[in-house]
């Protein structure tokens, strides 16, 4: 997950010394979906600015997003996807359908300098998508973003089966997220995982020892 800038503002000219990795991870279960992230911010992968990072964001009360990329940018995407779902739930008057959802992310992230993961939970079941700068979208059974993405594809790919609890997902999520944290600089400091259902969003965070 590159690109994860420590300000606001953001510029194809961001010298690589200042973007920052991290590792998002995303798995359809039965009943829902879950998301998990490791806690670090740095510098360059060489500098830890953050140790309490915050990646995963609710977008509405059954879906959120993870956020890879510049911090000023997620922010800025994360604002208008919750502003599109409130106006969209005021006018209709029931939620955005996840289907409606990332037609509406992929949208809005043209030109942004982030790198997401969409999760959340409509009448169909959960879904997961993945985006791009580019306004690319792909739906999936799992995923993952960032610098250490390809650690955590590595459990996935031996971890994933069709129908898999929640917390048998949330196991499978965290292992891939610690095992990037192992390898990878950038990535560390625990995790926060998510765990969303047609209830709403239950978060937890875990500390390094504790994954």
């Amino acid at each position: 997950m590159e690109g994860f800038t420590s300000g606001k503002g953001t510029s194809e000219s961001t010298p690589e010394e200042f973007k920052t990795g991290t590792t998002t991870v995303g798995i359809v279960a039965d009943g829902g979906v879950v998301l998990a992230t490791d806690r670090r911010a740095s510098l360059g992968g060489r500098f830890v600015s953050n140790k309490n990072a915050d990646k995963i964001i609710e977008i509405h009360p059954s879906a959120a997003i993870t956020i890879s990329g510049s911090v000023g940018a997620g922010q800025s995407f994360a604002d208008q996807l919750q502003a599109q779902t409130s106006l969209y739930e005021t006018r209709r008057g029931t939620e955005m359908s996840m289907e409606a959802l990332s037609t509406t992310a992929s949208n809005a992230i043209r030109g942004m300098r982030v790198v997401p993961l969409l999760g959340g939970v409509d009448e169909s079941g959960g879904h997961l998508y993945s985006l791009d700068p580019a306004g690319g979208l792909m739906e999936d059974t799992y995923g993952a973003t960032g610098s250490g993405m390809q650690m955590a594809y590595g459990v996935l790919e031996g971890k994933y089966e069709d129908g898999m609890s929640m917390d048998e997902a949330e196991e499978a999520a965290l292992k891939a997220v610690k095992a990037a944290s192992a390898r990878d600089t950038a990535s560390g400091n625990g995790a926060l995982v998510a765990r969303i259902t047609s209830e709403g969003i239950e978060r937890e965070e875990l500390s390094a020892e504790e994954l």
